[in-house]
């Protein structure tokens, strides 16, 4: 039987399987190759596991790997540190009741709205909780959506204003969203709240769609961008109300 923790776990075990030749892994090349990628007894040999507990996982069966397990296996698909680290949190995923869109905690909107640089508070599924002035005019229409639609995807991939805000840089910072929102998206999945939102975007952008395939995931923090034209420096910090909120600032250059 399938469980949703273990098809999202199996669903990464796959896409990371796909994206790797043998060559990359040190194996000799084999003919008669139908599909992409390394083959399941592949990765089993390379993690020194059995293909039988292999093919589980990657169908999502109920079964529970060990940490040991988990570790071959990241080493086994030429995992990153993001991405060892999504692989142990699928793998030991507890059950979540239903998602419910948070609000804003009283002291941290306070925090936000006090702030004079521009500023936002957004949530797990990166619903946006509160945006001071200061970020309303930087992200121009953010707060004229409709409150169910206050989400940075939503801006980020449906909307014109965030493509002319981002202008040349779209493309790279809609891509590294859309991963980020990906390792969430893994942790929730199926909650309707989540697949509904990936749907409408898959709807309402094909590049939303095709990044979506690749399975990338990303983790935030701190960087930069170029917003109409300025250059800005961004960190993200957790609520501690609620370390699943989080605040981000933007500082211009």
């Amino acid at each position: 039987m399938t469980a949703p923790a273990g098809r999202a776990l199996g669903d990464f075990l796959r896409s990371r399987r796909e994206r790797l030749t043998p060559e990359l892994v040190g194996l000799p090349p084999r003919p008669r190759r139908r599909t992409a990628g390394l083959r399941r007894e592949e990765v089993a040999e390379l993690a020194d596991i059995g293909i039988d507990w292999y093919v589980r996982l990657e169908q999502g069966r109920a079964v529970t790997p060990s940490t040991a397990t988990i570790d071959a296996l990241a080493g086994a698909l030429r995992l990153d540190e993001t991405e060892h680290a999504h692989l142990r949190t699928l793998a030991r995923r507890p059950a979540r009741p239903a998602f419910v869109r948070e609000r804003a905690p009283e002291g941290s909107a306070r925090l936000v709205h006090g702030l004079a640089r521009p500023a936002y508070l957004t949530g797990r599924r990166w619903d946006v909780l509160a945006v001071n002035a200061a970020a309303a005019e930087l992200f121009t229409g953010i707060d004229r959506l409709p409150p169910g639609d206050r989400n940075v995807l939503v801006y980020l991939l449906l909307t014109p204003m965030a493509r002319d805000l981002l202008g040349d840089g779209w493309a790279e910072q809609a891509r590294h969203a859309t991963a980020q929102f990906r390792a969430a998206f893994d942790l929730w999945a199926p909650d309707a709240a989540f697949t509904g939102l990936a749907t409408r975007l898959r709807r309402g952008s094909p590049e939303f769609g095709r990044w979506w395939e690749h399975h990338d995931i990303a983790q935030g923090g701190a960087g930069g961008k170029v917003l109409g034209g300025r250059a800005y420096d961004y960190a993200t910090f957790q609520a501690n109300e609620d370390p699943g909120l989080r605040l981000t600032v933007y500082t211009p250059r």
